[in-house]
């Protein structure tokens, strides 16, 4: 082992003993820990946040496949370097088996036709593809190969994985054993509580204490809370807005709305806010809810979240924080009743899908000289000529008599509505 290169790669698991975390797909009872263990692996994707071990995981098989194993990186490889090693393992000279393994790491970066230019050879065997990504692989995978491969999700580590791997890193000869450090394993998890799951950040932040902090006259090398917290910076925020992560968040922003939690409502806002998430786009949701999620039963949840996005536009960061927190809150605390959404969905369908007749002669316009001869508004009646401006008269075609879609429910305050007897 070369103990220049960083840390993060030597600490990098040989075999799947040594690999730290995933129990959910790599338990000994586990089809993917069984096919790698018996060296009958078929195509693969994983997938997962950064630093939680694809790569690891697929140098691990890199070690116990009888394959020729190749990787290529999306980033700089292209439909030459897939056919060189396509080439490479068809070469039975050279590889027997007439197969190998290719990892591609970061798979969602290949456009179409790279992603093309695997698919025969993944369909005849040839080529037993591992792609690695932090994207979606089903919206950024090529459907094909997403129809024949296994997907696997992997999950950020706990902090106690992350902790694990850091004690290995002080007690390992590939690691810093040699080193003479002083650490507690209160500082450990402090600094794989900063990872937050991504122990790549934090064997970073351990290296990088270790090798900037000067031996004392005891001939230690003290690493403290504060050496620790200068290395590691901040918590690294696990999102990605333009990535997956990002559908996640706002699905969780929403929905905490929905479900009238305000706190988890607002956390889901920082999250979004932390990672540069446009202010106008996190407001543009608050609208949509207060719409959607509130309506009827407090109309002026919309008012407040409108006012709200005209006020973040003029606004701006940072103050625009304060806005879309007031909005969300009113929103996620408002009694909810989605009878309107109900009601323009259900008109919607019978409008594309049926026979829904024609507009009643009597309340349609008849602005031109003439039109009156023909029927148009003759019989209509104006009601706020009649007592409580209100008069009974048919409004919907006739094949639509009867037809109810605006339901009030029990959180719609019905007082002030209009009285029709």
């Amino acid at each position: 082992m070369d103990l220049n290169e960083p840390l993060a790669y030597r600490m990098m698991p040989k075999t799947l003993d040594d690999y730290v975390g995933q129990e959910h797909i790599l338990g000994k009872d586990k089809i993917l820990y069984r096919t790698i263990k018996a060296d009958r692996l078929s195509s693969i994707i994983l997938w997962g946040p950064p630093g939680c071990g694809k790569t690891s995981l697929a140098r691990v098989i890199s070690n116990t496949t009888k394959y020729k194993f190749t990787k290529l990186n999306a980033v700089t490889a292209g439909v030459s370097d897939i056919k060189n090693a396509i080439e490479e393992a068809q070469n039975t000279f050279l590889n027997p088996s007439g197969k190998c393994i290719l990892f591609i790491d970061e798979i969602h970066r290949f456009n179409k036709l790279q992603q093309d230019a695997l698919l025969p050879y993944v369909e005849k065997g040839t080529v037993i593809l591992i792609g690695a990504t932090t994207e979606n692989p089903y919206f950024e995978v090529n459907k094909a190969l997403i129809s024949r491969s296994m997907v696997f999700q992997l999950h950020e580590l706990s902090n106690e994985n992350v902790f694990s791997v850091l004690k290995k890193a002080i007690t390992s000869e590939e690691g810093l054993k040699n080193y003479n450090l002083k650490i507690t394993d209160d500082t450990l998890k402090k600094i794989a509580e900063t990872a937050n799951g991504d122990v790549r950040t934090a064997l970073n932040g351990l290296e990088i204490a270790v090798l900037t902090t000067p031996m004392e006259s005891d001939g230690y090398i003290h690493i403290t809370d504060e050496v620790a917290k200068e290395c590691v910076q901040t918590r690294k925020a696990i999102f990605d807005k333009n990535g997956d992560s990002h559908y996640d968040n706002i699905s969780a922003f929403i929905k905490s709305m929905r479900g009238s939690d305000a706190d988890a409502a607002i956390f889901y806002l920082a999250r979004a806010l932390n990672a540069g998430e446009d202010p106008m786009f996190m407001a543009r949701r608050i609208v949509i809810a207060a719409s959607e999620d509130v309506g009827m039963a407090n109309p002026m949840a919309l008012v407040v979240a409108n006012s709200a996005m005209q006020a973040v536009h003029m606004v701006g960061m940072p103050e625009a924080r304060i806005i879309l927190a007031e909005a969300a809150v009113y929103v996620a605390t408002s009694k909810k009743s989605n009878a309107s959404y109900l009601a323009i969905d259900k008109a919607l369908e019978d409008v594309r899908k049926s026979d829904t007749g024609i507009i009643p002669m009597h309340i349609r316009n008849a602005p031109a000289e003439g039109m009156e001869k023909e029927g148009y508004h003759v019989g209509y009646k104006y009601p706020h000529d009649y007592p409580n401006h209100y008069v009974e008269q048919q409004y919907l075609p006739d094949k639509m008599l009867g037809t109810t879609y605006f339901i009030p429910d029990e959180n719609i305050d019905t007082s002030n509505f209009q009285k029709k007897d």
